[in-house]
C-alpha cells in the first residue's frame, strides 16, 4: 500500500497538444525487468483502425526519417477507432513529477458509471445474450466494464501517480498522453497493467493472457483461500479458456512451433489474483512485426468477450461510457518489428483533478452479478490505493 495519499500539483500548459513541439510530456511504460521513458515527439503515426496497424507501421519505418526508429503510444479498446502512435524525439529519462508532499486528495464522493446496482442489472441482462457452449457460434462471454470519476482537490502529476503504481513490482506501469480536443487540457492513460498482449523479438512471440480473477485480502487464511477458489472454479476456468483459444488460434498460423501450458496458473499483484497462461512461439516469417501481432490479437476475450463481434455489439449496448483507451494496448514497435504491447487495465484517464477509473469482469453463462460487482470493486484498488484512498463514498 501508498504511505500516504497523493495530491499533485502540475504546471503542463492547458494548451499543449498531445503529440507535437509544444509536448506536454513523456511516455512511459516500465515492466518489472525493462524501463522505457520517450520524451517529445517527431511525428506521429497516420491513425487508423487496429487492422492496419501492422501496414501503417511497415509504411512508417519504410520512409527514411531521423531520428530514434522508434513508435510509442496506445490502442484504443474499440478495433474500429483510431489509435495514437507517434515517434518520440529521444529515448530517455523524463524530468521527476512533483513531490509527494504528503496532502491529502480530498476528493469529493465519486461518481459511479452506472451504480452498483445498475451494473449488477446489466450483468443479469448480458447473462440472459449469452448461448450455451452447445451453441459454437453464439455469444459464449462478454467483457462488462464500470468505472468511477472521482474530482481531486489539485491536478494530479500522472507521472507521480505511475511512480505510485510502480510500488506494485509485479506490474508493468505506464503513462500515455492522449489525444484531446482543441482548447482541451492535456489528458493521460495512467495505470499498471499484470497482462502482456504480446512481445516480439526477432522470431520470438511471447503472449501472457489473464481471465479469471479474484480479489486478494491482507488476512493470510483468507487470501489463501481466494487463491484456491479462484484455482478450482469452473466458471473462471472456462472465461479462461475462451482467451487462450482465441489467441492460439490467431497465433497458430504465423508460428512453426506454439505451446501453451495445458493449465492456467496462479498470477498475483498486489490487489488481485488471476488465472495466467504464457504463451510461447516461434515465427515462421520474420517479417511479421510486433505492430502487425497487435493488430491481430486486439481485442481478445480477456477485455471484450467471444466471439468479437457479437461482444462488442453486446458491450456497446450496455456500457454507460465509452472506454476510449482503457481495455486497449500501450507499448512500442521499432523499425526491426520488434516490440511489446501490454494490455490497458487497471487505470485511469487523467485530465486536470478529474480521473475516470475504469475495471471490467468477464460475464459467462454461470456469472452471478453481486460477484462481478465485487471483482470490479476489487481492480479499482490497484488505483484507489495509489491515490491514498482508503474509503471512497459513491453516488
Amino acid at each position: 500500500m501508498s504511505e500516504g495519499p497523493l495530491s499533485i500539483a502540475t504546471d503542463l500548459p492547458a494548451s499543449a497538444p498531445w503529440c507535437g513541439p509544444a509536448s506536454p510530456g513523456a511516455f512511459r511504460l516500465h515492466t518489472p525487468s525493462e524501463r522505457l521513458d520517450a520524451v517529445g515527439c517527431l511525428a506521429r503515426l497516420p491513425s487508423g483502425p487496429t487492422d492496419t496497424l501492422g501496414a501503417r507501421v511497415d509504411a512508417f519505418f519504410a520512409a527514411r526519417r531521423s531520428g530514434p526508429p522508434l513508435l510509442v503510444g496506445a490502442l484504443p479498446f474499440d478495433p474500429h477507432a483510431d489509435d495514437a502512435l507517434y515517434q518520440p524525439e529521444r529515448v530517455g529519462a523524463a524530468a521527476p513529477g512533483s513531490r509527494d508532499d504528503g496532502a491529502c486528495l480530498r476528493p469529493s464522493a465519486a461518481v459511479a458509471e452506472p451504480s452498483e446496482a445498475d451494473y449488477a442489472a446489466a450483468v443479469s441482462r448480458c447473462v440472459a445474450r449469452l448461448d450455451t457452449a452447445d451453441a459454437p457460434h453464439g455469444l459464449h462471454k462478454v467483457v462488462l466494464a464500470r468505472s468511477l470519476r472521482v474530482e481531486a482537490a489539485a491536478p494530479v502529476d500522472p507521472q507521480r501517480l505511475a511512480a505510485r503504481l510502480g510500488e506494485d513490482a509485479s506490474v508493468t506501469t505506464y503513462v500515455m498522453p492522449l489525444p484531446v480536443a482543441a482548447g482541451e487540457a492535456p489528458a493521460w492513460l495512467v495505470g499498471a497493467t499484470p497482462e502482456l498482449l504480446v512481445s516480439r523479438r526477432g522470431t520470438a512471440v511471447v503472449s501472457h493472457p489473464l481471465a479469471g480473477s479474484a480479489r486478494r485480502w491482507r488476512e493470510p487464511a483468507r487470501d489463501a483461500a481466494a487463491a484456491r477458489a479462484l484455482l478450482a472454479s469452473g466458471k473462471d476456468h472456462e472465461e479462461h479458456h475462451h482467451v487462450v483459444e482465441a489467441i492460439l488460434d490467431t497465433l497458430a498460423p504465423l508460428c512453426s512451433r506454439l505451446h501453451a501450458p495445458v493449465a492456467p496458473s496462479l498470477h498475483a499483484t498486489r490487489t488481485m489474483w488471476h488465472l495466467g497462461t504464457r504463451i510461447e512461439g516461434t515465427l515462421k516469417d520474420p517479417r511479421v512485426s510486433s505492430a502487425h501481432l497487435a493488430g491481430l490479437l486486439h481485442p481478445t476475450p480477456a477485455v471484450c468477450g467471444t466471439p468479437r463481434l457479437p461482444a462488442l455489439e453486446a458491450i456497446r449496448a450496455l456500457e454507460p461510457v465509452d472506454r476510449g483507451f482503457y481495455a486497449g494496448a500501450v507499448g512500442w514497435s521499432d523499425a526491426d518489428g520488434d516490440g511489446e504491447w501490454h494490455v490497458s487495465i487497471r487505470c485511469a484517464r487523467v485530465q486536470g483533478r478529474v480521473l475516470r477509473l475504469f475495471a471490467g469482469a468477464g460475464i459467462v453463462a454461470g456469472s452471478e452479478p453481486a460477484l462481478e460487482v465485487d471483482e470490479t470493486a476489487g481492480k479499482f484498488r490497484a488505483m484507489l490505493d495509489a491515490l491514498g484512498i482508503d474509503d471512497l463514498r459513491t453516488a
